[in-house]
């Protein structure tokens, strides 16, 4: 165990007889900011939770988020595929496992052993679940999954009505459930409505409310942004870790993960010295330079290079100079004489927001999180 800022953290892999080293880029995750915002989310829309942890819950520790969010009042856990769900389970975790994707036939025997609950997006999804699960001697719970425009699966909308009665006749599936996705509530509003139109559509020709245990089509920005009154499931993702799609909630929402690292080392260049890969940055005055460890190998994206991107070191903002590299890399700390060898920096967080670096980076939040890589140490709190 190893105590840094007044927490304890273990270090595996590090002999019992030699002092662990303090980890050179950690990320700190706050579990009760993390269900500060399943709080908004759940005040938000008024219904049902089903917290999206896939991709290691967006980079933040799949089993830690999950054990954290399992007291709140939570219906599933969504998530991408049966190793996620997998690793939910050998967490101790007894919440529902809802999988978010069309599966394999490879993984389905899995599934019905372990009761998890598949979406069905094909009739021959419908009838391989329903002949593993007559096999098994059980009825499986499943939810049928309509493509109202995302086009990334689901039955078709126009179809649907016309297969529900074959599907009604697999006798070894409870079809609990129907959902929709939306691909584009943060961005096209006129499109969202229509979708919502068309999920009530068929609903309404499936036999309403009263026919589906379970009816949910929002992400975040559906549920923040929309009526969701034909639902009663929600599928908060991207919110819960501290990042509002619609930019007018994010002050109701808390930073989860903060990306920090240290000064490694700290020298004045001369005017006229490059700095990094490529010389892409040549000083033009005396320069005091800190070198700070962590790089595009921890996850922090070499397209943050050149592109006005700052760090937080004692509560300034410092300039990035050159090109991240894998392991490295160096910031203008000439506006920071205090700053020393082993000083903390914030990449992103409650300083540095990760939409601004996202946006800096030319993606998403989404893709910032989780690239964060494995070496990152995750150190949580709260």
């Amino acid at each position: 165990m190893l105590a840094r800022g007044g927490a304890l953290i273990t270090v595996a892999g590090v002999s019992v007889s030699v002092p662990a080293s303090p980890p050179r880029a950690w990320a700190e995750v706050d579990l009760s900011a993390l269900r500060h915002n399943l709080g908004v989310a759940r005040e938000a829309c008024g219904c049902h939770l089903m917290p999206v942890v896939k991709a290691g819950a967006y980079g933040h520790g799949l089993e830690e988020v999950a054990r954290a969010l399992e007291a709140e009042g939570i219906e599933f856990f969504g998530v991408a595929n049966v190793g996620e769900a997998r690793r939910i389970r050998h967490a101790g975790v007894k919440t529902r496992v809802y999988l978010l994707g069309a599966t394999w036939a490879e993984e389905r025997a899995e599934i019905v052993a372990q009761d998890w609950t598949p979406c069905l997006s094909s009739m021959e999804e419908a009838l391989h679940f329903n002949e593993l699960a007559a096999d098994a001697g059980v009825r499986l719970k499943v939810h049928i999954s309509v493509d109202t425009g995302m086009g990334r699966g689901g039955f078709v909308a126009a179809g649907l009505p016309a297969l529900l009665p074959e599907l009604d006749t697999l006798e070894h599936l409870v079809i609990e459930g129907l959902g929709s996705h939306l691909p584009s509530a943060d961005e096209d509003r006129e499109f969202t409505l229509k979708q919502f139109a068309v999920f009530e559509g068929v609903l309404g020709e499936l036999g309403g409310v009263e026919r589906f245990h379970w009816r949910h089509l929002s992400s975040s920005a559906g549920l923040l942004g929309y009526d969701n009154h034909a639902c009663n499931l929600v599928r908060p993702g991207l919110l819960l870790y501290g990042v509002s799609p619609l930019p007018e909630f994010q002050d109701r929402l808390k930073t989860v993960m903060s990306l920090k690292s240290r000064i490694t080392l700290v020298r004045t260049l001369p005017a006229g010295h490059g700095v990094s890969y490529g010389r892409d940055y040549i000083t033009d005055r005396p320069t005091r330079v800190a070198t700070i460890g962590i790089g595009y190998g921890d996850g922090y994206t070499r397209h943050l290079s050149n592109r006005g991107t700052e760090v937080w070191i004692h509560g300034q903002r410092c300039p990035l100079l050159g090109r991240v590299s894998m392991d490295q890399i160096m910031v203008d700390v000439s506006a920071v004489p205090e700053a020393a060898e082993g000083d903390e920096v914030e990449l992103f967080g409650a300083y540095i927001p990760v939409a601004e670096i996202a946006k800096k980076a030319g993606t998403i939040p989404w893709e910032i999180f989780t690239g964060i890589t494995p070496r990152v140490t995750r150190v949580y709190r709260g």
